[in-house]
């Protein structure tokens, strides 16, 4: 009887734990929806905030307030790209290539992303033409691209060309690498589409992130594992219910 009474509190816990986890998903379904809503609103209205001092700004608190429409003059300095790996767009696997801004007035320059590539081959990486001349951007603030799982250190790579091919973007390291005095910001600037420079680019919020249906998607298996299990602790506990209480008989007999 105890062995049982132990065996389901472990069971408990567990199906406590999945279900827990399946609540956990459902809260960031709700949170990214809240998140994509008002940053396509700050998209559709499109009301710019000046570039240089964004660029300035400290950190946002929160990933609800790192996105911004903004507008602002500047220069690209000229140093080498830096290039994002492992990027795929419609099943095709490419890079992302980004410039060092300075925005006029700023302080701090700015990481800008001019677009996707595609990239059939490591072997052979084209080098990349020098920065745009184009000296008026306008676009979107967003937090660096989240990249995969984290299974080592953050490599940046020199290539043959200049340019910096990396895993993650990381603001701070980059700019350590290309040796810029007063650092870049901690955010991106994702050009408008329509500018006419640079490579195929959207405007995509929660790039390299989760989207709700798949945190839905999740708490759907962490609720039917909750489910599994507690059909399963049901079964076997009647199942040595049973077995016990032939046992007993039979000890009477």
């Amino acid at each position: 009887m105890r062995r049982r009474l132990l065996l389901w509190l472990l069971s408990l816990a567990i199906i406590a734990g999945f279900v827990r986890l399946g609540i956990w998903q459902v809260d960031r379904a709700h949170y990214k929806e809240r998140l994509l809503a008002q940053s396509r609103q700050i998209v559709s209205d499109r009301k710019p905030d000046a570039l240089y001092a964004a660029t300035d700004a400290p950190a946002p608190a929160t990933e609800a307030d790192a996105y911004e429409w903004t507008l602002g003059s500047g220069h690209f300095l000229p140093l080498p790209a830096v290039r994002l790996d492992n990027q795929v767009r419609n099943g095709v696997p490419g890079i992302r290539i980004y410039r060092v801004f300075q925005p006029d007035g700023a302080r701090r320059a700015i990481l800008v992303e001019l677009g996707w590539r595609a990239l059939p081959s490591h072997i052979d990486i084209p080098a990349e033409p020098a920065p745009p001349a184009i000296t008026q951007l306008r676009g979107l603030l967003a937090p660096p691209p989240v990249g995969g799982l984290k299974l080592g250190p953050e490599t940046i790579v020199p290539r043959p060309d200049g340019s910096l091919l990396l895993l993650r973007v990381n603001p701070d390291k980059i700019a350590d690498a290309l040796k810029l005095k007063n650092g870049l910001a901690p955010r991106v600037l994702i050009l408008d589409p329509t500018l006419r420079v640079g490579y195929k680019r959207d405007l995509k919020i929660l790039s390299g992130t989760l989207p709700p249906e798949a945190h839905r998607a999740y708490a759907v298996q962490w609720f039917g594992l909750a489910i599994a299990l507690a059909v399963v602790s049901i079964v076997v506990d009647r199942h040595k219910s049973h077995r016990e209480h032939d046992d007993t008989q039979r000890n009477r007999a």
